[in-house]
């Protein structure tokens, strides 16, 4: 694994605690979780969108959707839940025990996709030794909670 790519991913993973509580924030100006998350959601669609007018990204053919998956188009309502329940929880639980349950939560789901190769993931079987970092990331959310 090249070391730019486990540099980014860090830089990504530090984004989602400043994430949750910016929109944590945003919550108390529009008195709603599901309204900070809208606009947070606005926010980085215009971005995006400006991004690909400037980039002149190329818009992929419609006549090709109704041949793609049904679940191809849930991401953005995973995205929209991840958000609404970070902005829920983090001035609930802080910042640290919020992105541990969530990192736990992601393990077990990657191992679980990467075991059945689910969603476009190539196959990787469940080991002694993945569920074995699933399990010391579990004991590490149980001592952030605890201390």
């Amino acid at each position: 694994m090249e070391l730019v790519y486990v540099l980014v991913a860090l830089v990504a993973g530090s984004c989602a605690p400043v994430q949750a509580g910016i929109n944590s924030q945003l919550r108390l100006w529009t008195d709603d979780p599901v309204m900070a998350a809208a606009i947070s959601f606005l926010a980085g669609t215009l971005v995006l969108f400006a991004y690909v007018v400037v980039v002149r990204v190329p818009f992929p053919p419609l006549r090709t959707a109704p041949a793609l998956p049904w679940w191809i188009w849930s991401g953005g309502l995973l995205g929209a839940f991840l958000v609404v329940v970070s902005v829920v929880l983090a001035p609930r639980i802080g910042a640290g025990n919020l992105m541990a349950f969530m990192i736990a939560g992601q393990m077990l789901a990657g191992i679980i996709l990467d075991h059945f190769g689910l969603v476009g993931y190539e196959t990787h079987p469940t080991s002694l030794w993945r569920l074995a970092g699933v399990a010391l990331l579990i004991t590490g959310v149980v001592l952030i909670k605890k201390f």
